[in-house]
């Protein structure tokens, strides 16, 4: 990994100089335009709208608009601006990390230490390992004022940046002011369902299909000049039912008997000659010695 920033965390007299290193990265295929035709490339260009000229990136500035009125801004009005000139990453306060709603997380970095001695940046660590704390940050990064959460993942201080709390819009749906009676055997059916899929959560068993199946495409496609098709079947057991809605206990019920004849090894109602039907494809990958 490069690091894309260097800086010092800073809370009283302590000081922590560290590197900024993105912690995640995407994986999808990437794809582009092209011309169905002749496979040639589809390019865009910076046209002005008023004059119909082609403009040059060193020429292109950027504006406001409000709908009437466009308001330029050049280069040295941005400068102007108190962006990335501080490289400290101030901590605001520290709360209890359960406080922090995680619909506010937004892109995470990993600090590395920046120093000869890492005494400053381990203390950090195990202080907001032992205290169960969040620290809340302020800092600039790429042009812009950020929030930030300060948190612990393994030996490692990682750096979360925040959304502003204007930015998380409110979910306001009528539907779910209506008053809904839940019976206490639906919620026992409903609790069962949830223990019969209980599991502790591995990130690793879980696998990207639509990714994989696009690759196997391309390759396919590469290879043989080929289509492939990828496509799953779904909707075999709403098939089975032949379109008959069911009531929500009765749903329950059958989800239920269906994740235990899973664990168990047996399939429910199983007549003596059934045939064993064929595996479904799943999302979890198969752990070895399982």
């Amino acid at each position: 990994m490069r690091a894309i920033w260097k800086g010092a965390i800073a809370f009283g007299l302590v000081n922590v100089p560290v590197k900024v290193y993105s912690a995640t990265e995407d994986h999808d295929v990437s794809l582009h335009q092209v011309h169905e035709k002749d496979g040639g490339r589809i390019r865009y260009q910076r046209r002005c709208e008023i004059c119909g000229e082609v403009v040059e990136y060193k020429n292109i500035a950027k504006a406001y608009d409000d709908g009437e009125q466009t308001v330029v801004l050049t280069d040295e009005d941005l400068a102007s601006l108190p962006v990335e000139k501080s490289r400290e990453i101030d901590v605001v306060e520290f709360v209890p990390s359960d406080q922090v709603d995680p619909i506010l997380f937004d892109r995470t970095y990993y600090l590395e230490p920046d120093s000869k001695s890492t005494k400053s940046y381990v203390l950090l660590r195990r202080t907001l390992e032992e205290t169960d704390r969040t620290a809340i940050v302020q800092f600039s990064l790429r042009q812009k004022s950020r929030l930030g959460a300060l948190r612990v993942r393994g030996d490692v201080l990682t750096l979360q940046t925040l959304l502003w709390e204007d930015e998380v819009r409110e979910a306001a749906f009528p539907s779910l002011e209506e008053s809904v009676r839940i019976s206490a055997k639906e919620l026992e059916m409903s609790s069962a369902l949830v223990d019969s899929f209980s599991s502790d959560f591995d990130p690793s068993g879980f696998t990207d299909e639509y990714q994989e199946q696009l690759r196997t495409l391309i390759e396919a496609k590469l290879e043989k000049g080929e289509a492939l098709d990828t496509q799953e079947t779904f909707g075999e057991e709403a098939e089975e039912e032949g379109g008959k809605v069911l009531d929500l206990m009765e749903a329950l019920r059958r989800s239920v008997e269906k994740n235990r004849g899973k664990k168990s090894g047996t399939a429910t109602k199983k007549e003596p000659d059934e045939k064993k039907p064929a595996a479904k494809s799943s999302s979890r990958k198969t752990k070895k010695g399982a």
